[in-house]
């Protein structure tokens, strides 16, 4: 298996200008001898953590359930306590480093996936709205970076009434222009990827309307998506198995929501996202 460590800002010969962020982790199997060559789709990881921290339970166990799935899968560690268009750019830069290495990772460059939790799906959300902004733009040039499908998971998509109060702070700078400009729900159009969007009733974090609001958005702009509403369940549970919660009582309260990755992995199958010989 590939297991690499991608600094991307110097990757693309882009100023650092303090930001921690932009690492890639690649976790990618190989070619071996004695098996014929596959083309894979490819997954991009996005942990949450309100734009303040990232979630380890959103980072390695995400990519591994996807690796096992056959995807090519990597994690981008993005600058944290920072404005938009910082996290942006760099999850745009993640995208276009993942087709540029296509041939490499033996990855179809047209079936590459963004997979976001919490916050990390606001930034899934702006990569799927927002990936033709002047700052990405500026960054990239006409590097593609749309991603070819798009997973949200409890995701952070409003900043307005039914939002979470500091992730929207954080990634506007306390810009009240800015923040009403990246309440996603208003900026998707028909040049989005399709949307799978999971969400559950009781979330007390991020509310359920965030995902609602922007479901509707999707319908009206011709958007293709999956919605998933599950009535119990709380926030954070990543891919709800013994590696993400270790409490057997609290795993047990929630183990119905673990279906998630396997509707989200029926419904790219639709969508072309299979290894092909």
């Amino acid at each position: 298996m590939y297991y690499e460590k991608i600094d991307l800002y110097e990757h693309f010969s882009l100023p650092r200008e303090g930001h921690e962020g932009g690492r890639l982790t690649v976790y990618c199997r190989e070619r071996y001898g004695d098996l014929c060559e596959k083309s894979r789709p490819a997954m991009l990881v996005l942990p949450g953590g309100g734009y303040e921290v990232l979630s380890a339970r959103e980072e390695e166990p995400v990519a591994m359930r996807f690796l096992a799935a056959g995807f090519q899968s990597f994690v981008l560690e993005y600058s944290v306590k920072t404005a938009y268009p910082v996290p942006l750019i760099e999850a745009a830069m993640a995208m276009a480093f993942i087709r540029e290495r296509a041939d490499m990772y033996g990855i179809d460059p047209t079936k590459v996936g963004v997979v976001g939790f919490s916050a990390g799906g606001h930034l899934a959300g702006m990569l799927s709205t927002l990936f033709n902004d002047p700052p990405v733009r500026a960054a990239l040039g006409d590097r593609l970076v749309r991603p070819d499908a798009a997973i949200l998971s409890y995701a952070v998509l409003s900043t307005g009434v039914n939002t979470h109060g500091s992730t929207a702070s954080v990634i506007s700078g306390g810009d009240e222009t800015l923040r009403a400009g990246l309440s996603l729900e208003k900026r998707v159009t028909a040049d989005c990827p399709p949307m799978f969007l999971w969400h559950t009733l009781e979330d007390g974090c991020v509310p359920v309307e965030n995902c609602l609001l922007f479901a509707e958005a999707c319908r009206k702009a011709g958007v293709p998506f999956e919605l998933h509403i599950f009535e119990k369940g709380w926030h954070g549970v990543s891919v709800v198995s013994r590696e993400t919660e270790v409490q057997e009582e609290a795993l047990a309260k929630i183990s119905h929501l673990a279906i998630w990755a396997d509707l989200a992995l029926s419904w790219l199958k639709t969508r072309g996202f299979e290894v092909r010989i």
